[in-house]
Protein backbone atom coordinates (compact mmCIF):
# COMPACT_ATOMS: atom_id res chain seq x y z
CA UNK A 1 0.00 0.00 0.00
CA UNK A 2 1.40 3.42 -0.82
CA UNK A 3 1.81 5.77 2.08
CA UNK A 4 0.24 9.19 2.10
CA UNK A 5 3.04 11.70 1.45
CA UNK A 6 1.35 14.25 3.73
CA UNK A 7 1.35 11.98 6.77
CA UNK A 8 4.55 10.23 7.86
CA UNK A 9 4.56 6.58 8.87
CA UNK A 10 4.55 5.94 12.60
CA UNK A 11 6.89 3.45 14.28
CA UNK A 12 5.12 1.27 16.83
CA UNK A 13 6.53 1.02 20.34
CA UNK A 14 7.36 -2.66 21.04
CA UNK A 15 4.65 -4.38 23.09
CA UNK A 16 3.88 -7.83 24.43
CA UNK A 17 0.90 -9.63 22.89
CA UNK A 18 0.02 -10.97 26.34
CA UNK A 19 -0.38 -7.35 27.48
CA UNK A 20 -3.34 -6.87 25.14
CA UNK A 21 -6.83 -6.96 26.60
CA UNK A 22 -9.09 -9.77 25.45
CA UNK A 23 -11.01 -7.29 23.32
CA UNK A 24 -7.83 -6.04 21.60
CA UNK A 25 -6.73 -9.64 21.10
CA UNK A 26 -10.02 -10.23 19.30
CA UNK A 27 -9.14 -7.37 16.94
CA UNK A 28 -5.87 -9.14 16.06
CA UNK A 29 -7.84 -12.29 15.18
CA UNK A 30 -10.33 -10.33 13.08
CA UNK A 31 -7.58 -8.45 11.22
CA UNK A 32 -5.67 -11.66 10.48
CA UNK A 33 -8.87 -13.24 9.19
CA UNK A 34 -9.69 -10.31 6.91
CA UNK A 35 -6.17 -10.40 5.45
CA UNK A 36 -6.12 -14.17 5.03
CA UNK A 37 -9.55 -14.51 3.40
CA UNK A 38 -8.51 -12.55 0.33
CA UNK A 39 -4.73 -12.88 0.48
CA UNK A 40 -4.37 -9.12 0.97
CA UNK A 41 -1.18 -7.27 1.83
CA UNK A 42 -2.68 -6.20 5.14
CA UNK A 43 -5.74 -6.62 7.31
CA UNK A 44 -7.16 -4.35 9.99
CA UNK A 45 -9.89 -4.21 12.59
CA UNK A 46 -11.28 -1.42 14.76
CA UNK A 47 -13.63 -1.27 17.76
CA UNK A 48 -16.02 1.66 18.13
CA UNK A 49 -17.44 3.42 21.19
CA UNK A 50 -20.23 0.84 21.47
CA UNK A 51 -17.92 -2.18 21.26
CA UNK A 52 -18.85 -3.02 17.69
CA UNK A 53 -16.00 -4.31 15.53
CA UNK A 54 -15.20 -3.78 11.87
CA UNK A 55 -12.60 -5.71 9.89
CA UNK A 56 -11.20 -5.03 6.44
CA UNK A 57 -8.42 -5.91 4.03
CA UNK A 58 -6.39 -3.58 1.85
CA UNK A 59 -7.86 -2.70 -1.54
CA UNK A 60 -5.77 -2.10 -4.64
CA UNK A 61 -7.80 -1.39 -7.77
CA UNK A 62 -6.86 0.71 -10.78
CA UNK A 63 -9.27 3.43 -9.61
CA UNK A 64 -9.15 2.96 -5.82
CA UNK A 65 -6.41 2.23 -3.29
CA UNK A 66 -7.19 1.98 0.42
CA UNK A 67 -5.19 0.63 3.30
CA UNK A 68 -6.93 -1.95 5.44
CA UNK A 69 -7.05 0.51 8.33
CA UNK A 70 -8.63 3.22 6.17
CA UNK A 71 -11.33 0.78 5.05
CA UNK A 72 -12.01 -0.49 8.57
CA UNK A 73 -12.39 3.10 9.82
CA UNK A 74 -14.63 3.96 6.84
CA UNK A 75 -16.82 0.93 7.59
CA UNK A 76 -17.16 2.02 11.21
CA UNK A 77 -18.10 5.57 10.22
CA UNK A 78 -20.58 4.30 7.63
CA UNK A 79 -22.24 2.27 10.42
CA UNK A 80 -22.55 5.35 12.64
CA UNK A 81 -19.41 5.20 14.79
CA UNK A 82 -18.26 8.53 16.14
CA UNK A 83 -15.27 7.34 18.20
CA UNK A 84 -12.82 4.44 18.16
CA UNK A 85 -11.59 2.60 21.25
CA UNK A 86 -8.79 0.64 19.55
CA UNK A 87 -7.40 -0.45 16.20
CA UNK A 88 -5.18 -3.24 14.89
CA UNK A 89 -3.36 -3.59 11.59
CA UNK A 90 -1.73 -6.85 10.52
CA UNK A 91 1.05 -6.21 8.05
CA UNK A 92 4.49 -7.26 6.92
CA UNK A 93 5.67 -3.64 7.19
CA UNK A 94 7.64 -2.45 10.20
CA UNK A 95 5.78 0.86 10.38
CA UNK A 96 2.17 1.95 10.48
CA UNK A 97 1.18 3.65 7.23
CA UNK A 98 0.45 7.36 7.53
CA UNK A 99 -2.95 7.22 5.86
CA UNK A 100 -4.31 4.56 8.20
CA UNK A 101 -2.85 6.33 11.22
CA UNK A 102 -4.53 9.58 10.16
CA UNK A 103 -7.90 7.85 9.62
CA UNK A 104 -7.90 6.47 13.17
CA UNK A 105 -6.84 9.85 14.58
CA UNK A 106 -9.76 11.51 12.78
CA UNK A 107 -12.04 9.68 15.23
CA UNK A 108 -9.83 9.30 18.28
CA UNK A 109 -6.68 11.04 19.46
CA UNK A 110 -5.95 8.43 22.12
CA UNK A 111 -7.02 5.04 20.75
CA UNK A 112 -4.12 2.59 20.69
CA UNK A 113 -3.19 1.30 17.25
CA UNK A 114 -1.61 -2.14 17.59
CA UNK A 115 0.62 -3.32 14.75
CA UNK A 116 0.98 -7.08 14.35
CA UNK A 117 2.88 -9.39 12.02
CA UNK A 118 0.97 -11.81 9.76
CA UNK A 119 1.44 -14.59 12.32
CA UNK A 120 -0.27 -12.41 14.95
CA UNK A 121 2.89 -11.49 16.85
CA UNK A 122 2.54 -7.97 18.21
CA UNK A 123 5.20 -5.67 16.74
CA UNK A 124 4.18 -2.69 18.84
CA UNK A 125 1.59 -0.06 19.60
CA UNK A 126 1.22 3.51 18.36
CA UNK A 127 -0.39 5.74 20.95
CA UNK A 128 0.21 9.24 19.61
Amino acid sequence: MPESPAVPAARPTPSDLAALSAEDGKLVVLARGARGRVGAVEGAAVRDQDGRTYAAASVALPSLTLTALQLAVASAVAAGASRLEAAVVVTEASTLDGAGHAAVRDLSTDAPIHVAAPDGALLGTVVE
